[in-house]
């Protein structure tokens, strides 16, 4: 199809909410494209819009592009956040036609091509490209929320590690048996790739990294039970890998429960229900890793544009990820529905984000000199997902492999993706080092519960009987 876009800017923007002076970063002459969002699509559009004849604002409420891939290593420890958070302004530093704001995008007018920001000022756009991604869905149950931390951002990986180290220290003071067994008790909710390397992840903290550290407890008697609804874990991948994954955690020590749903979750641990029966797990240490629900930006979109949303609230895009009769605002990443390639939506990963936010980059340029922008279409380079050490499944289509291949692709392909050389050069350091002395240098308790549990505290909270397992 052919499409084109003015590339004169609109008449300048009006004056803010506040009655001070808009921000307006684009010259008198040149487009203005204005990115919403930091993640891997809207930082990959900045990148590729770095030499482009426009000027480009990217606005994210944080400093820093995160890496999320790897943020369960920071929730267990094997990492720190700077290992795999990359300042905005500094990777943007070479595109002299770009400017970096901290803000937040709390409405926009379509008409009038204005963005209102959270302080109230307005920022005018010529093009829009929404990136602001997902966070976690509890399917109705937001009272889980501060029982059951998801996995999304830096003080998420901060809140599980706090977890699941405080957990050790604190069964450590314990002398009451079923109340040790339930701080010593992991469970994880959700049985995809990120359920499944926490999982994995833990059962080798349990198993090697702290085995000698303590005195009075036996790490190694830990239980950590992943809990997937469906009949196998990693539900996308072939169910030959999904068999791996399942045989490779249950060596690591993982108890691994399909077709079980999460009825509750409380204080004193987890109800399952299996077909007709109900089982309650206690334990003290439970973490999310189960659904996902689209950004605000989502539902604004929908407000003032008519999209169309999803049952999660992404936004439905056309060929072109563009919004349906909105063909200057573009949706990328995981906020956006691209129904448009195969049997079911492409999957909220990475490398989808990466490769949408680089074509919608083109498009611009492409529309910009009145040339054929043809539609989007994803090169599938393959699925990955690491088990644990030396452990791993892959899935390039044409061929399917596990074990210590698999596990070499999956850090070579990692370390690759990461944004910055130091990055790359010191997490590759820290896996070699760790490899060889199973060691985690992170697992540091930090936070405002970075607390001493006081034991006796503990039992006086605890109800006298441990929750029991019912329905067998």
């Amino acid at each position: 199809m052919v499409s084109t876009i003015d590339n004169q800017s609109s008449p300048p923007p009006t004056t803010s909410a506040t009655g001070t002076d808009p921000i307006w970063t684009g010259s008198s002459h040149r487009h203005h494209v204005v990115i919403v969002g930091g993640g891997f699509g809207g930082l990959y559009a900045a990148k590729a819009l770095g030499r482009a004849p426009v000027d480009v604002t990217l606005i994210d409420k944080r400093n820093f592009h995160l890496f999320q891939p790897l943020l369960y290593q920071v929730a267990t420890g094997a990492i720190s956040p700077a290992d795999i958070a990359s300042p905005l302004r500094g990777v943007l530093a070479r595109n002299k036609n770009t400017r970096v704001l901290l803000n937040e995008v709390t409405d926009l007018n379509p008409e009038t091509q204005i963005l209102i920001l959270k302080n109230g000022d307005a920022l005018h756009y010529d093009t829009l490209i929404v990136a602001t991604g997902v966070s976690h869905h509890y399917f109705g149950n937001d009272q889980w929320q501060t029982i059951a931390p998801g996995l999304k951002t830096v003080e998420d990986a901060l809140e599980m590690r706090r977890r699941i180290f405080s957990a050790f220290e604190t069964a450590e003071k314990i002398e009451d048996p079923a109340l040790q067994k339930a701080w010593m008790t992991f469970a994880i909710v959700g049985g995809g790739p990120t359920g499944v390397e926490l999982a994995g992840a833990i059962a080798e903290i349990a198993h090697g990294t702290l085995r000698h550290n303590f005195r009075h407890i036996d790490t190694s008697q830990a239980e950590i039970i992943l809990i997937e609804g469906m009949d196998r874990v990693l539900p996308p991948y072939d169910p030959s890998l999904s068999a791996t994954a399942k045989e490779s955690l249950q060596r690591l020590g993982v108890t691994v429960r399909t077709q079980a749903m999460v009825t509750n979750i409380d204080e004193q641990g987890v109800t399952l229900k299996q077909g007709d029966t109900t089982e309650a797990i206690a334990t003290k240490t439970v973490l999310w890793a189960a659904g996902v629900k689209a950004s605000s930006m989502g539902q604004i979109l929908a407000d003032r544009t008519g999209a169309e949303l999803d049952r999660a609230g992404r936004v439905v895009v056309e060929p072109d990820l563009s919004v349906s009769g909105h063909g200057n605002i573009f949706v990328i990443g995981d906020l956006a529905n691209f129904p448009h390639q195969g049997d079911r939506p492409l999957p909220g990963v990475a490398p989808v984000a990466m490769q949408e936010g680089e074509y919608v980059a083109k498009s611009i340029v492409q529309r910009l000199k009145g040339e054929t922008v043809n539609p989007f279409r994803y090169l599938d380079l393959g699925s990955l997902a690491v088990i644990g050490k030396n452990s791993a499944v892959v899935d390039l289509g044409f061929v399917k492999f596990a074990g210590p291949l698999a596990w070499l692709v999956w850090v070579f392909a990692h370390i690759y993706y990461l944004i910055e050389f130091d990055n790359k050069l010191i997490v590759m350091i820290q896996w070699g080092w760790n490899y060889v002395t199973k060691s985690r240098g992170a697992r540091l308790i930090t936070g405002e519960d970075a607390r001493i549990v006081d034991p006796t505290e503990v039992r006086q909270r605890e109800p006298e009987k441990a929750l029991t397992t019912g329905g067998r």
